[in-house]
C-alpha cells in the first residue's frame, strides 16, 4: 500500500493510523460531507425517558470538527432515517444547514442535494455506520464507514475509521479532509 508521508510531521499518522495517498488526493477533492446521525454523530444508542422523551449523546470533538470543515468552506449535510429535534437543534448550533430526517430513500435525498449544490460525486464524502447508508457511501467519492459499523458497510467503504460512532469518528474525518486539503490548523495557528 502506497502511505503518505507528509508535512504533518507525523500528527494525523500517530493519531489514526497510515493514510493512504489515494485516500488523501480522494479527499484533497471534497466540498460535502454527509453525514448519517444515529451510529455515527452518536453511539447508535437511543434513550427514552418515561414521558417518551429521547435522548442522545454527542461528542464536542465531533462539533468541532464540523465547524472546522464549516469555516473552511466545506458544506456538512447530515441524512438520517429517523426524526428528532433533538438533532435538529444540535445540528442548527454547529451551523449545519443541510438537515433532513426521516428519509428512508437516503440516496434519492443525496442525489438532490448533489444536484441542488452543483457537484460532483468526487466532490462529496459520505460516513455512516448501517445497510441505508451503503447506497450514499457507494455513490459518493469517498464512502466511509465508522469503526463500529456493520461489517459489510464497512466491506464497502473506501476508508474505515479508527474511532467509533459517537466517540469522534466525525471528527477523525473532518481532520483528514482538512490534512487533504492543508487547511488543518493545530494550537497557535499552525497548519498541517
Amino acid at each position: 500500500m502506497n502511505h503518505v508521508i507528509s508535512s504533518d510531521n507525523g500528527y494525523v499518522s500517530s493519531w489514526y493510523g497510515d493514510i493512504s495517498a489515494t485516500l488523501v488526493q480522494q479527499l484533497s477533492a471534497i466540498e460535502l460531507l454527509i453525514c448519517d446521525v444515529d451510529g455515527v454523530f452518536s453511539d447508535g444508542r437511543i434513550y427514552l425517558g418515561n414521558h417518551g422523551e429521547e435522548l442522545k449523546a454527542f461528542h464536542t470533538r465531533d462539533g468541532f470538527g464540523i465547524k472546522a470543515l464549516l469555516n473552511n468552506n466545506v458544506a456538512v449535510a447530515v441524512i438520517t432515517g429517523r426524526r428528532s429535534q433533538l438533532v435538529s437543534e444540535r445540528m442548527q448550533a454547529l451551523g449545519v444547514q443541510h438537515i433532513f430526517q426521516g428519509c428512508e430513500d437516503k440516496l434519492s435525498v443525496y442525489q438532490q442535494l448533489a444536484q441542488q449544490l452543483a457537484l460532483e460525486h468526487k466532490q462529496i464524502a459520505c460516513i455512516g455506520d448501517d445497510i441505508p447508508d451503503v447506497a450514499m457511501m457507494q455513490h459518493a467519492g469517498v464512502g466511509i464507514a465508522v469503526n463500529d459499523a456493520h461489517p459489510y458497510v464497512q466491506q464497502q467503504a473506501n476508508y474505515v475509521t479508527s474511532l467509533r460512532g459517537g466517540f469522534g469518528a466525525v471528527r477523525e474525518v473532518s481532520d483528514l479532509i482538512l490534512l487533504s486539503q492543508g487547511k488543518l490548523q493545530l494550537q497557535g495557528g499552525v497548519s498541517l
